[in-house]
């Protein structure tokens, strides 16, 4: 019944920016961990960035700090990944996930149940 989309990735130049939407199609829950983890070929899955609904906060991968910020519209079910400065090391599929049992423990396991089908973003002049 959960389904989540990702959609806004594409082809961007070195210190250009892009913003990600992730779509929470069939999510009931008033609150849960949302995040957004990233994959490149021969690399183990990074998590970029998460978030705890109900009291906003955030967790930052070293890489991302300072140039990505991560947002939710709860009303909307919608969550969303602001890339800027970006470098052509954070070339990538981007996987949004959510899971509404982690009791506020987001960062750090990777371990959700829901996940996006991901969306490849691309940095290159």
């Amino acid at each position: 019944q959960v389904r989540l989309v990702e959609s806004g990735g594409g082809s961007v130049q070195p210190g250009g920016s892009l913003r990600l939407s992730c779509a929470l199609t069939g999510w009931t829950w008033s609150v849960g961990c949302m995040g957004w983890f990233r994959q490149t070929p021969g690399k183990e899955r990074e998590e970029v960035a998460t978030t705890y609904s109900e009291t906003g906060t955030t967790w930052y991968a070293d890489s991302a700090k300072g140039r990505f910020t991560i947002s939710q519209d709860n009303a909307k079910k919608m969550l969303y990944l602001q890339m800027d400065g970006m470098k052509p090391e954070d070339t990538a599929v981007y996987f949004c996930a959510a899971d509404a049992a982690l009791g506020g423990y987001c960062s750090g396991h990777g371990r959700y149940t829901y996940w996006g089908q991901g969306t490849q973003v691309t940095v290159s002049s």
